[in-house]
């Protein structure tokens, strides 16, 4: 089971509004908030409410809502209308892979053409 909520996570923080977000979606258990560094002109994180360090942790304790954060990813590209185009969801694992908060999250970007070469 998660630590419900770890209070040096800024993402725990925002889950909790001790931090104000721009939140797009929001579930019993999920909460999506727009980047504060968008990286394409749709740039939205969803985070489980629970505290997980990465997405591998969340998947291996609590695959239902592994499950529920990418199916609110879905719902977040629809909401934003990038879903016909396309969009991509990217989650960041450890430090090595571009990681910065230690908080399970997936990014859903869209609103641009990617190609092959883009991260």
């Amino acid at each position: 089971m998660a630590d419900q909520l770890d209070p040096d996570c800024i993402f725990c923080k925002i889950v909790a509004g001790a931090i104000p977000a721009t939140v797009v979606r929001e579930t019993e258990r999920t909460l999506a908030f727009r980047d504060i560094n968008p990286q394409a002109p749709t740039h939205v994180l969803v985070v489980p409410k629970d505290h997980y360090p990465n997405a591998a942790t969340l998947a291996a304790a609590d695959p239902e809502l592994a499950a529920a954060v990418l199916t609110e990813a879905a719902g977040v590209a629809a909401d934003e209308k990038i879903a016909d185009h396309g969009y991509r969801l990217i989650f960041n694992t450890g430090a090595g892979a571009g990681q910065t908060v230690f908080h399970a999250h997936v990014h859903v970007l869209g609103g641009l053409a990617f190609h092959e070469g883009m991260v």
